[in-house]
């Protein structure tokens, strides 16, 4: 008996081969023979299937196999001349980091791994943590390239850090929407909390260039503060809104892409309230504490 022929055989009565294909108009369906489902679960049905010799003799396949049943993979992959087994999970209702520390230290109690095999964690979390270790870097570099930016503006590293102060504030704002929405702090989440950092420290650079504006044309410091503030109230609300009332759509998606789509727009528009509730009242308030602290001390001088 030739290996291959008693293989083939044994694969056509046990997982099926395709014989032939059944033509209907222009569609075609394959026409799979095997043995039926009873036969195929017994062993000795299996092991009475006669196998043909070269000469034509008859031999039953347990006469030169030994039948069982076992459990295994329905295929084996391999990547990088190794074998590869994937376990697949969908996370609902948690962040994907928290839940892959949590089954990464069950994993590790539970499993013992014999020579030569190894657990790796990829799919959407290895995504995520290499896009996080990247924002790790993008998102301080673009905090102090924003700061820079504002001290080249202003000319003050007062009002630079003021300004910076929405940052925080956007955050509050962006992480409570998040926790009222109950959604988690996702990849698409920090990426929102990016874009609002732009939104939150242009309106405080239109409130302070208004007031710094009013200063230099002669008004006191209180009567600049009250009228800069009151002045850039419409500009203030109209980007607001326009950065808000554009995410809705996203925030209230429910089709597909919805669970990257909410979370960002989530974001963006928490963020924007708060920073924005902010520019229009914390903001001025510091400004005018800080520039009569500052000419007090020119006074004292």
């Amino acid at each position: 008996l030739n290996v291959t022929d008693v293989r083939e055989v044994v694969e056509t009565v046990v997982g099926g081969s395709v014989a032939t294909e059944l033509l209907d108009g222009p569609r075609r369906f394959p026409v799979l023979v095997r043995l039926p489902d009873e036969m195929r679960a017994n062993a000795d049905a299996v092991g009475g299937i006669l196998l043909t010799g070269r000469r034509g003799e008859r031999v039953p396949l347990s006469r030169i196999a030994r039948i069982s049943e076992t459990q295994a993979p329905e295929t084996i992959n391999h990547e990088n001349a190794e074998r590869r087994l994937v376990v697949q999970t969908n996370v609902r209702g948690r962040d994907v980091g928290s839940f892959v520390a949590e089954a990464r230290g069950r994993v590790d109690v539970a499993l013992s791994l014999p020579a030569g095999y190894r657990v790796a964690w990829g799919g959407q979390f290895e995504n995520q943590a290499r896009a996080t270790a990247r924002l790790a870097l993008v998102v301080p570099l673009s905090v102090t390239i924003i700061f820079l930016l504002l001290f080249v503006t202003f000319g003050r590293l007062r009002q630079a850090g003021l300004v910076l102060l929405n940052v925080p504030f956007a955050l509050v704002g962006g992480v409570a929407a998040l926790w009222i929405r109950g959604l988690t702090l996702n990849l698409s989440a920090s990426v929102g909390f990016i874009a609002l950092f732009g939104v939150a420290v242009l309106n405080g650079v239109v409130l302070v260039t208004a007031v710094n504006r009013l200063r230099e044309d002669g008004r006191p410091l209180r009567d600049a503060v009250l009228t800069g503030a009151a002045t850039r109230l419409r500009p203030v609300l109209m980007t607001a809104l326009v950065a808000a009332l554009g995410f809705v759509p996203m925030a209230l998606s429910q089709g597909a892409g919805a669970e990257i789509q909410r979370p960002l727009a989530s974001v963006v528009i928490g963020g924007v309230v708060t920073s924005t509730l902010l520019t229009l009242m914390v903001l001025p308030t510091l400004y005018e504490l800080l520039e009569r602290r500052m000419l007090r001390h020119v006074n004292d001088d």
